[in-house]
């Protein structure tokens, strides 16, 4: 496989970029689907504020569990098939959720949820470096994952809306057979290289052969350094929006579920128009990490504001805000590309990934467990405990971008040759960190 030098024929890209959109807004819808109905859930369910932060946390935690035979699928029988058989898990923990009874049984449906969709977003970093050049990775991607931010517009007032007309159970029947529709579609519409392009073929491997890309892969001088914030990066979205925004607003600050939902969506629309910001900017600037770094920045200021406790409607403010300063992950995403060779893509991919969804899992793990310390009120959590949460969730993006700042800048203006030849193996000829 090589990277494309021009870009693909419109109507090509168009199907790409709408199928890769398809499959992630779906993830993004299950994944943030908890955050609007947890106050819900939490009665109906009979859930604790830990068990409610693993319900978050085990979609990532199974996100996790499957990228290494993703990593491998992905580079022996491609991108197309392999999102397209995982489709079949992630129907089944569709409607698994639509059924459950109690906290554990939520948990084993969203760990079920988090396997079928275990491909999705690495797909858009595999096929959209494979189809565009390689100073337009950024770019390619932002426009799926701004588009993907669909998903969580749909887990916002219209799950609100959905549920008290059908209930919530029924929605998520109903949002499994769209799931089932995603998956053959993508199957039949996406192609693994760009039209025009004869596939490079796939030697064989064994299985120690397959594990050893992951091992060459993490060998690479300066990929950890990468990693160190985007372990954290999309996190800080991902914990708030898929888990505590929700309890916020209501506990806090009072908002019922449809309140609840238009903030959520507010912090979506937050969220693709800072993508599609963010994604050009390493080109305008010539600079991958310092787009990151000054994100990053941004962030944590924001998450230090929500944790002095301000008033609902700059609260509000906040935390859409937050949604799109964050949206710096796709400078993090593409700055990790440029280290592993095209031949490692599919492994190279989901082995940051794997760094990302880690602290996507720890995160609301760790925070989970914060509410316990403080009272509750009437309404519900302690103010004071979201205050903590909020400055943990800052703490651990400080430590991420601590190991960050260490790492040297790949400038896009020197990713204009040819890619990375699928024989180098002098680590001379890798990127340097």
């Amino acid at each position: 496989m090589t990277t494309a030098t021009s870009n693909p024929p419109a109507r090509a890209a168009a199907i790409l970029i709408v199928m890769l959109s398809a499959t992630t807004v779906l993830s993004q819808f299950f994944r943030s689907s908890i955050t609007v109905l947890a106050p819900e859930l939490i009665v109906e369910l009979k859930l604790t504020s830990e068990a409610l932060g693993m319900s978050n946390a085990i979609f990532f935690f199974a996100l996790m569990a499957v990228q290494v035979p993703v990593g491998i699928l992905f580079d022996r029988i491609g991108v197309r098939y392999t999102v397209g058989s995982l489709a079949v898990l992630g129907v089944a923990g569709a409607l698994w959720h639509a059924v459950v009874r109690d906290g554990s049984e939520l948990i084993a449906a969203r760990f079920l949820l988090g396997l079928g969709f275990g491909g999705s977003f690495m797909s858009v970093v595999v096929l959209c470096s494979r189809w565009y050049p390689r100073a337009r990775w950024a770019t390619a991607m932002s426009w799926v994952f701004g588009l993907s931010m669909i998903g969580v517009v749909m887990a916002g007032t219209p799950l609100a809306v959905a549920a008290g007309l059908v209930g919530w159970r029924t929605t998520f029947v109903i949002m499994a057979g769209v799931a089932a529709l995603v998956g053959a579609l993508f199957v039949w519409l996406v192609r693994d290289d760009p039209p025009g392009r004869v596939p490079t073929p796939n030697p064989p491997e064994t299985l120690a052969d397959a594990l050893g890309g992951f091992v060459a892969i993490l060998r690479l001088p300066g990929l950890w350094r990468v990693l160190g914030l985007q372990m954290f990066a999309y996190a800080v979205t991902a914990t708030i929006m898929g888990l505590w925004a929700g309890p916020f607003l209501h506990d806090v600050h009072g908002l019922d579920a449809v309140a609840r939902g238009n903030v959520l969506i507010a912090m979506a629309i937050a969220q693709f128009l800072g993508v599609l910001a963010f994604g050009p900017m390493d080109r305008f600037f010539d600079t991958r990490k310092w787009v990151a770094v000054g994100g990053a920045m941004a962030t944590i200021l924001v998450l230090l504001a929500l944790a002095s406790n301000p008033p609902t409607a700059i609260a509000i403010m906040l935390i859409i805000g937050v949604c799109a300063t964050s949206a710096y992950g796709v400078a993090v995403v593409t700055h990790a590309r440029t280290f592993y060779p095209d031949h490692l893509v599919g492994r190279g991919a989901t082995t940051a990934n794997m760094a990302q969804l880690f602290g996507c899992a720890m995160v609301p793990v760790v925070t989970g467990f914060i509410p316990a310390y403080f009272p509750q009120t009437a309404a519900g959590y302690s103010p004071v405990a979201y205050q903590w949460i909020f400055a943990t969730i800052a703490a651990t993006l400080v430590a991420g971008l601590l190991v960050y700042a260490t790492a040297r800048d790949v400038r896009p203006s020197s990713q204009s040759g040819p890619s990375v030849p699928a024989q180098a193996a002098n680590k001379n000829d890798l990127p340097r960190s």
